[in-house]
């Protein structure tokens, strides 16, 4: 029998640990969460606790080995939720208060020996810190989110975090809707000294409308070109700091493509494996060991010369999430990971992490400038002279310019002159809006990726898919002393991966601007989260936090409670032959058009049609919405496919689909009002051939992933296993297959748990 029990968040890490402290500790998981807060008091902000009914087993283990071992360590994750899960199982084991609480950043050998040897009790204050933010959370979701889907059609739930963020995406596309394009012309000329060509752009903003542009190109046609000056300087790169939370999310959509969740779920495996260092932390502290071994690290393999020892210190006061920054462990590890996410996110941390200890990277920058007709075109180059940490983090591409001096004469051999277009303001990715977050103070390190998710999973924002649109550009070139005009096409407005509002979600946001301006208020959140700071360091009571907190928000509640139900629909004009008010309205599907009032008010229902593609109800006009109404009513009958089934289009509330007999096949790339049948039919006919067999509601279907079982209902699938051969599964076997399904994972992670409630309870009013 094990001495010591360990006990930490998940079993992943506990696995990591066992193998380092040897024979005489036993670590043991909590699997996340053991209790979860189930209600709150609104008057003395007490908290009722109840255990989640998927710990019951893992409890009583944990109170078996916690009973029968010498000592407890408690070794839950070094932030506010890990040392209030570190409480929770004090309460529930009925641990005593003295029981030794240890933290790490790493999972190594020297960093769990440390933490043994410097042992301490639970952090009240950083429990009490953890339920303020929990009861907040909850307070604010429960209200908020009772009264917005009441005022809201198609609302599902708000947040007190979320909700700024929301507004962020929302008030961004506004911008992008009040912008307006407009263009002017970039003149180029490519010029040569000898046989070196290069190209300089005209200095200032170019000419804006066409004759313009051919009368400048009619000037410059003989004109001729001068050096007027060079200018030569050495300047130099900054190389980077280590990754924040934020930091590591924000490079991570950036260079690999990665979403919050994506990057946070990679990192966390890493950290389990004893990989890199705790990965939820807005410090950017290294420790000397660490600097000792990175700097040993580049002087072994690049040379003294690429050295430069840095220590880095966190600006922001409040960053006491974790003491150092995202690193890995071993910095002899290249490459780490046991699948392709975690070995790029491995090796974006570990190029990040030698760079921090590496030179400045040189560069000689050019910039020269020639004069023609009184006309100035700039050329700059530049050229990396000592790539520094470029070796092994960013780019070292050169722009070189040939030698010339002042007075030079030059050859031009042709000049361009091509419509530039103005680029509205950039949409956000997951990776700009954690940046825009962080500078704002919303959110922690741990809450950024769940913000991400919230207000996608509830609907209220989406990421694009379109690769843009092409439109025409005129281009003049003068060349040879004759100007050619030809129309060139490029692609414009790309939102792919970006971050788009619903119309629900801008019918949220709205709504909350309205009416509950400090929850959308990027200050007042902000001030929040310092207030959990003071709850942490013993400077502020948590009653009297939430109290100041609830008191004006509960009024803000009553108030909107009388408000009218809000909607933002717009009044397009009135049907030319009918004289039927046309409306473009939101509900909870999206966006639509109305033709006619309300049955409530006109006594007949109205007719519905989808808003075209890429338009909104704030940019649909009458003429677009005419076009909508004249589209067939839906379900359509397209034909019979060659067996005789009646093959039909039809939207649902998952999208547009093909109804083909009892088959609903999705039709993500086609619209149901206009798809003709021999569109169709390859639609239905992959249907057909990947059923594999058919016994009514039970089928054996061979999807993208592989062949599975499905069953009656939705999403109850079971994937067949690769060595066994789907034509030779019976229906009985079929049946035994969805009977014994393994039971899905929660989404919560480790530090999740279901919400269903036991009669175990507790009432809390710590701190």
């Amino acid at each position: 029998m094990s001495k010591n029990l360990v006990i930490v968040e998940s079993p992943a890490k506990a696995h990591t640990i066992e193998k380092y402290l040897g024979s005489d500790f036993k670590v043991l998981a909590s699997v996340g969460h053991i209790r979860k807060d189930t209600k709150v008091d609104k008057t003395t902000f007490d908290v009722t606790y109840e255990i989640d009914p998927g710990h019951k087993s893992i409890i009583t283990e944990l109170k078996k080995e916690a009973k029968a071992a010498d000592k407890i360590w408690l070794a839950t994750d070094e932030d506010r939720e890990g040392e209030s899960i570190s409480w929770h199982l004090c309460e529930v084991l009925k641990l005593p208060k003295d029981t030794a609480r240890i933290t790490f950043h790493e999972i190594t050998k020297p960093a769990l020996e440390n933490a043994i040897k410097n042992p301490r009790t639970v952090d009240m204050d950083m429990v009490a810190s953890q339920q303020a933010r929990q009861t907040l959370d909850m307070l604010v979701g429960y209200d908020l989110s009772d009264i917005v889907r009441k005022k809201v059609p198609g609302a599902i739930s708000a947040g007190r975090v979320q909700s700024p963020a929301l507004r962020l995406v929302v008030e961004r596309e506004k911008d992008i809707d009040k912008f307006e394009s407009k263009f002017s012309f970039k003149v180029t000329g490519k010029f040569t000294k000898n046989t070196a060509g290069f190209d300089a752009v005209l200095d200032g903003r170019g000419p804006e409308t066409e004759d313009d542009a051919k009368k400048l190109l009619e000037k410059l046609t003989d004109a001729e070109f001068n050096v007027s000056d060079v200018e030569e300087t050495e300047g130099s790169k900054a190389n980077p700091v280590p990754f924040t939370t934020a930091a590591l999310q924000i490079e991570a959509n950036s260079k690999l493509g990665f979403s919050s969740r994506t990057t946070m779920s990679a990192a966390q495996g890493l950290y389990q494996a004893g990989l890199i260092t705790y990965h939820r932390t807005d410090s950017l502290n290294l420790s000397t060991q660490a600097i000792g071994a990175i700097s040993g690290y580049v002087e072994e393999n690049f040379g003294k010369k690429y050295l430069k020892v840095r220590h880095f210190k966190t600006k922001d006061a409040s960053a006491q999430e974790a003491h150092e920054a995202i690193r890995p462990t071993n910095i002899a590890n290249l490459n780490a990971g046991k699948n392709d996410y975690e070995k790029r996110l491995y090796r974006l941390i570990w190029t990040r992490t030698v760079a921090t200890q590496m030179a400045n990277a040189k560069v000689a920058k050019t910039t020269i400038k020639i004069t023609g007709e009184n006309e100035i075109f700039v050329a700059k180059g530049e050229v990396v002279i000592f790539d520094g940490f470029l070796k092994v983090y960013g780019s070292s591409k050169d722009s070189e310019l040939p030698k010339v001096a002042k007075g030079d004469k030059l050859d031009c051999l042709e000049i361009t002159a091509r419509q530039t277009f103005a680029k509205p303001p950039a949409r956000y990715t997951e990776g700009s809006l954690v940046k825009k977050l962080e500078e704002l103070g919303i959110g922690r390190p741990s809450t950024y990726a769940s913000i991400m998710t919230a207000i996608q999973a509830r609907g209220y924002v989406v990421k694009g898919e379109s690769e843009g649109e092409e439109r025409e550009a005129i281009e003049l070139k003068a060349k040879n002393n004759k100007i050619t005009r030809t129309v060139v096409k490029e692609k414009f407005g790309a939102n792919k991966g970006k971050l788009i509002p619903t119309p629900i979600g801008e019918l949220v946001s709205g709504f909350l601007t309205d009416n509950f301006k400090n929850i959308v208020d990027y200050k007042f959140t902000a001030n929040i989260e310092k207030d959990l700071d003071l709850v942490a360091d013993a400077k502020l009571e948590r009653v009297k936090m939430l109290k100041d907190f609830y008191g004006p928000f509960h009024d803000t509640v009553l108030v909107a409670n009388g408000v009218e139900r809000y909607n933002n629909a717009r009044l397009l004009g009135h049907h030319p032959e009918t004289g039927q008010p046309i409306y473009a309205k939101v509900g909870k599907n999206g966006g639509f058009i109305q033709l006619g009032d309300n049955e409530k008010e006109a006594g007949e229902k109205p007719r519905f049609a989808p808003l075209p593609k890429r338009k909104s109800v704030k940019t649909v006009n009458l003429d677009q919405a005419l076009k909508q109404l004249a589209l067939p009513a839906l379900p359509r009958v397209l034909g019979k496919a060659p067996d005789g089934t009646e093959l039909i289009a039809a939207n649902g509330p998952f999208g547009p689909y093909l109804k083909g007999g009892k088959y609903n096949i999705p039709m993500k790339d086609s619209d149901p009002y206009t798809v003709t049948l021999e569109e169709a039919l390859p639609l239905y006919q992959a249907k057909v051939d990947s059923i594999i067999a058919d016994w009514g509601e039970i089928m054996i279907i061979n999807g993208a992933y592989g062949p599975y079982v499905k069953g009656p209902g939705r999403r109850n699938n079971v994937k067949i296993p690769k060595e066994t051969n789907p034509k030779t599964i019976t229906l009985k076997q079929a049946e035994e297959m969805l009977a014994n399904k393994p039971k899905k994972a929660t989404r919560r992670g480790v530090r999740g748990g279901t919400k269903k409630k036991t009669t175990t309870k507790k009432k809390t009013s710590k701190k």
